[in-house]
């Protein structure tokens, strides 16, 4: 009697200890009370005015509307909901979950399929892509940011920034270990261990994803925001930008957005504006960070882009700004399914990436789930520097609806010769001896030979990295300080601006972007504060 009373004693004591370990993670995962400043009514905003407005709370808009409060009044307007209390997007067990969960107006993850007949998705949460995607966390290479040209010091600090609040080194799990024996098996070489760097080689990389499996997305990096000068309206679409109609011919200046419920009409519109400071050289910016499907949209529906295609949807013409749109590019990928049926394992984002041949082929692995009972095991690699552009179009006035999107993969030769190399090295990396071991299989290692037949299974398999950019590229549509050309007050902010993808992919580079422009944009409003400052005391 008293063995079977303390062994129930014992089932109780460890109940009680996983419920409060369950306590624990939920109060890590949903700290809406850290929040008071997001709301769903758009009514708490509707007519009023702020410094600045941050059109997408995505990768990049967080970070930098995080850092634009500390100074400046900033409304942040994101056209999903919350990230916080849902298990599908904060929990690591449950990776994969929210893109095959799609509807069209409400989910997390919107899918769209370009024209070139690929599937793909967009983030439609606070948080963005950083709420749905492998949460792996690498650094661009210095050739990137010397190319872009931006300030390297500013570069390191802003990344550490980012770092210091939600990157974790992960803990390989077991497929990760093998996927890495795997890489270096088929001569990723050297071995990097765990860098944040972007190096030839094989590598461990940071992840969002803390060592309780919760995911931290860039809403998370909110919390450095001024609670006073930020309110975060979520479940908003703008459906355009509003400009000043003061007469003047040769200069267009932003007044504010105009946006709907994401779950309403398009009828019934409501309007935020920029605060007109007496010092009219020193006013705020609207800023697109809505994403390189989002933000070229946004500006085609406010009247900037080609005439003739806007004339198609009876668009007020603004500007005949043609690069809008134009230069969409999409990293070709091409998976290789190493189990020979489905299984029900757990979710395993990467961890390990093998980086090749001049940074120019990435491979990495991972478990996905293909329905709520069954997981696949793709190894995947893509080409980091595809040459084959597409472009951006409407499909409709509605700006929930998706635009018509065209990559164009592998259309250059060059892309389609990178892609038989890689294929090549992917072949070697899911036929190792390690991948074989893992799943109880007998090794082989007959390779693909016949370079007609890997460009036949390139151009058949060729799928997506979700690593799209493009659409309003720096030099096209925005200069090196990501101002709009020929408008006064309007930004772009996010990957529509990159002509290539940086690091292995480019999650940490927006996270640094959003802080870095942050920055870029304080100090410029304080030299402008200065510089008047000086002419009034003379």
């Amino acid at each position: 009697m008293e063995a079977s009373n303390f062994n129930l004693l014992d089932r109780l004591l460890k109940a009680f200890i996983f419920f409060l370990i369950d306590l624990s993670l939920c109060s890590l995962a949903h700290p809406q009370g850290e929040f008071p400043f997001m709301t769903s009514d758009v009514k708490e905003v509707a007519g009023k005015s702020f410094d600045y407005i941050v059109v997408g709370g995505g990768t990049a808009g967080c970070p930098l509307a995080a850092t634009l409060s500390e100074k400046f009044s900033v409304l942040l307007i994101e056209r999903g909901g919350s990230p916080y209390g849902n298990p599908l997007v904060l929990e690591k067990r449950f990776y994969g979950f929210p893109l095959i969960q799609t509807d069209e107006f409400s989910s997390v993850a919107q899918d769209f399929t370009s024209t070139d007949g690929v599937r793909n998705c967009r983030g439609r949460v606070l948080g963005g892509s950083s709420a749905l995607n492998g949460g792996f966390y690498s650094r661009a290479g210095e050739d990137f940011v010397d190319k872009v040209g931006w300030d390297k010091e500013l570069v390191k600090d802003s990344y550490k920034w980012v770092e210091s609040k939600i990157v974790s080194t992960p803990e390989l799990t077991r497929w990760q270990t093998v996927v890495e024996f795997a890489l270096l098996e088929a001569g990723f070489l050297p071995y990097n261990g765990f860098t944040l760097e972007h190096i030839e080689g094989t590598k461990i990389g940071g992840s969002i994803f803390d060592i309780w499996g919760i995911r931290h997305t860039s809403a998370d990096l909110l919390k450095a925001a001024n609670p006073e000068n930020i309110v975060v309206l979520l479940n908003a679409t703008v459906q355009n930008i509003i400009f000043h109609s003061n007469g003047n011919a040769t200069q267009t200046t932003v007044h504010g957005i105009r946006f709907i419920k994401s779950d309403g009409s398009t009828d019934q519109t409501y309007e935020a504006y920029l605060k007109q400071p007496k010092n009219s050289a020193s006013t705020g910016d609207v800023i697109l960070s809505a994403g390189a499907i989002g933000s070229p949209q946004i500006l085609l529906l406010s009247g900037i882009g080609p005439r003739k295609h806007l004339k198609n949807f009876d668009i007020s013409h603004v500007l005949n700004l043609k690069g809008v749109g134009k230069r969409m590019k999409d990293n070709p990928s091409i998976a290789v399914l190493v189990d020979t049926d489905p299984q029900n394992r757990q979710p395993d984002p990467p961890q390990v990436s093998g980086i090749a041949k001049d940074l120019k082929f990435i491979v990495e692995g991972g478990i996905l789930p293909t329905s709520f009972n069954a997981t696949r095991m793709p190894i995947a690699a893509k080409v980091a520097f595809p040459a084959s552009e597409g472009k951006l179009k409407l499909n409709s006035t509605d700006p929930r609806q998706n635009p018509s999107v065209k990559f164009n993969y592998l259309a250059e030769d060059r892309d389609l010769d990178n892609c038989v190399n890689m294929v090549h090295l992917l072949e070697k990396v899911a036929k190792s001896q390690s991948v074989a071991f893992f799943l109880g299989i007998k090794h082989q290692d007959n390779l693909m030979t016949s370079t007609d037949e890997q460009r036949k299974f390139c151009k058949d398999n060729v799928r997506t990295y979700f690593h799209y950019h493009g659409g309003c590229t720096v030099g096209s549509v925005v200069d090196n300080d990501y101002k709009v050309y020929g408008v006064k007050g309007l930004r772009v902010v996010d990957g529509s601006t990159f002509l290539e993808s940086p690091g292995t992919n480019p999650m940490a580079t927006l996270l640094m972007l959003g802080r870095y422009q942050g920055i870029k944009i304080l100090k410029e409003r304080e030299d402008i504060s200065s510089s008047s400052s000086t002419q009034l005391s003379h």
